[in-house]
């Protein structure tokens, strides 16, 4: 059949649609799920894709560039400038590390220092796309993981720069051609530094300036309209407008689309940007997943396996050697370092952009090009399985302990007799759990966020690591003697299973349930819950009081102690805000602790419930709640 255009959608389109599903059932992520449907396509199976799988892959890598400016679009300057250290500080060091161990290596085999010096630089580049994408499907982007990646893969960006320069100062061979050295011409190509300096930052300005000033009323005129597919339209131009004024001045397209999106993180028109490019962002992300895995070359792979399959574990070894190294020196803890080493332990798509340019500068010569296009692909491919594989098999065994030195064992939760139990201790949870303890009310709290854990044990609380939805550690956290179960987690999917898991192995516990929005609620109300609650501060307490009221005490009671908890809660939010420094951050918040405790207990003793008039018993009664 003729490869037209539409026969070649239909096959990216057809594998997408098949495999990913997939691979998410199976639980293995959409990335891999993406690359797997690349090699089946591609050369190596069904022939369906040939070597046009690489052009396709400079076009698809338009997704990254949409990803970082809708990664942009989140990030407000002043949080971006709260980030500073770990951008310089954490993202510096790994580029510099990386480069400097594996320049040395490559010297040690024999590898002249320029070539060793190039390969360092493109090994130290991680892949935005895969890691970003991973860490949003399994929600771990807000955690210190996530914001630590996200640093590091920024710097890299920026680093793009000043390799591009530095490259042809290293050339030690003959360039691969002058048609390809063509491609690169940029617009400053051949003037004096100081020049193409001068017109860089303009275009960087520029895109400062029309994001600050002019963008607004533009975007407010296409909103007038009423027309959304317009609103669409500008935001796309605004994108492709960005990374053909970058490619034009020699930079990453990726670092000004990002460098927009931040600008307009604070315009009003944020959401429906990123509403607006999402969908193309997704697709043309896949459209690049696919494109790596058809443009791994198998037939050379075979040819000298134990020398490619070295590499790639060499390469992945040393980069996550590096990263938590770091990671412990900027105080990333146990579970939450190993997320990070192991999600950036790839090499990345933009080292295919360093060794093409290196090819045409005569950087490296064409078989170790050939041979590292292989290693990269590769070491992509294997950055969802690694990811997968920490979370099943290590990340369970984890979590830091109060002094984060020690390492504990999901099978140390110890069996307890509480009657409550929670899932999650996010705000949500550490709501309610605060709560229930101001009112005597003992609960087992079960965490998956090591750092969260870490945090509120140094706290004083008696917090577990562990995944609530594993009927072997409910059970030995007490469930068969609890009365209540909490699920206060955010993941969605995470919650229906809890929930199945509770219902067929503990019947007798009551369980009330977070709901994170109506939707969610419907799930939820499907799954036969009645006590749902969706998040709010107010919401928190609530489900405090059906507790209370479940585990027998008056409901005029429990609703008292709720505003005594509100009242002095809100009185002691302004005083933490004001408090930056973490370690008297926790101070405060265990005299505030104590002092709820106290306010609460003497609030109790003081009040003499016989002569309180006006209470309806059998009201009192039909407020209670039924068995869930």
């Amino acid at each position: 059949m003729q490869q037209t255009f539409f026969f070649q959608a239909m096959i990216y389109l057809a594998a997408a649609v098949i495999m990913v599903p997939i691979a998410k059932r199976l639980g293995l992520g959409s990335v891999l799920g993406y690359l797997v449907a690349g090699i089946i396509i591609g050369p190596a199976c069904l022939k369906f894709i040939g070597t046009e799988g690489q052009d396709i892959m400079h076009f698809a890598e338009f997704g990254v560039v949409m990803m970082l400016f809708v990664i942009g679009l989140e990030l407000e300057p002043s949080r971006l400038w709260r980030m500073r250290k770990n951008i310089a500080g954490l993202g510096g060091l790994q580029v510099g590390l990386t480069s400097i161990v594996v320049a040395g290596l490559a010297i040690l085999f024999q590898v002249g220092w320029k070539e060793a010096i190039a390969l360092g630089m493109i090994v130290a580049m991680s892949s935005t796309a895969i890691v970003m994408q991973t860490l949003d499907e399994k929600g771990w982007l807000k955690t210190v993981a996530g914001q630590s990646s996200f640093a590091v893969l920024l710097f890299q960006d920026l680093a793009i720069i000043p390799m591009l320069a530095l490259f042809p100062l290293l050339a030690d061979h003959l360039p691969a051609g002058e048609a390809h050295g063509a491609s690169h011409e940029t617009l400053v190509s051949g003037l004096p530094a100081w020049i193409q300096a001068i017109v860089v930052l303009s275009s960087v300005a520029v895109v400062i300036v029309t994001g600050k000033y002019l963008l607004r009323p533009v975007f407010r005129l296409m909103a007038k309209t009423g027309m959304r597919e317009m609103f669409t339209a500008t935001a796309l131009l605004l994108v492709v407008g960005i990374a053909v004024l970058m490619t034009s001045v020699g930079l990453s397209p990726a670092l000004g689309a990002f460098v927009a999106g931040v600008v307009l993180a604070n315009s009003e028109y944020r959401h429906e940007l990123e509403s607006s490019i999402d969908p193309f962002k997704g697709l043309l992300l896949g459209l690049f997943f696919i494109s790596v895995g058809t443009s791994i070359d198998f037939p050379l792979i075979m040819s000298k396996p134990l020398t490619v399959l070295g590499l790639v574990t060499g390469f992945m070894v040393i980069k996550m050697a590096v990263l938590f190294g770091l990671g412990k020196t900027f105080e990333v803890r146990n579970a939450q370092n190993f997320i990070f080493s192991f999600g950036l332990c790839q090499i990345g798509e933009f080292a295919f952009v360093l060794l093409s340019f290196s090819a045409q500068q005569g950087v490296l010569t064409k078989e170790t090009t050939d041979t590292m296009m292989a290693v990269v692909a590769i070491s992509m491919a294997l950055t969802p399985l690694v990811m997968m594989l920490n979370e099943k098999l290590i990340l369970p065994g984890l979590c830091s302990m109060a002094d984060g030195t020690e390492v504990q064992k999901v099978s140390d939760v110890e069996e307890e007799d509480n009657p409550v139990i929670i899932a999650g201790y996010g705000h949500f949870g550490n709501t309610i759990g605060r709560f229930l303890r101001a009112n005597n009310v003992t609960a087992t709290v079960l965490d998956n966020d090591s750092d969260n854990v870490d945090f509120l044990r140094r706290m004083g609380l008696k917090v577990y690591y562990g995944d609530a939805t594993r009927y072997e550690l409910l059970e030995i956290a007490g469930a068969n003697k609890a009365q209540i179960i909490i699920i206060a987690i955010s993941d969605e999917e995470k919650r229906l299973e809890m929930i199945e898991t509770i219902k067929k192995h503990f019947p007798n516990l009551y369980i009330l349930v977070r709901s994170t929005n109506r939707n969610d609620a419907y799930d939820l109300m499907n799954a036969g819950m009645m006590h749902i609650y969706r998040e709010t501060f107010d919401t928190s307490l609530r489900v405090g009081i059906d507790a209370l009221k479940l585990l027998g005490h008056r409901a005029h009671e429990a609703t008292r102690s709720a505003k005594t908890f509100f009242i002095h809660d809100e009185r002691t939010l302004k005083h933490l805000s004001s408090i930056r420094n973490e370690q008297e951050y926790v101070n405060a918040v265990r005299e505030h602790i104590e002092e709820l405790e106290l306010i609460m207990q003497a609030d109790r003793d003081a009040t003499d419930i016989r002569s309180l008039g006006g209470w309806d018993r059998k009201a009192e009664v039909e407020e209670g709640v039924e068995k869930g």
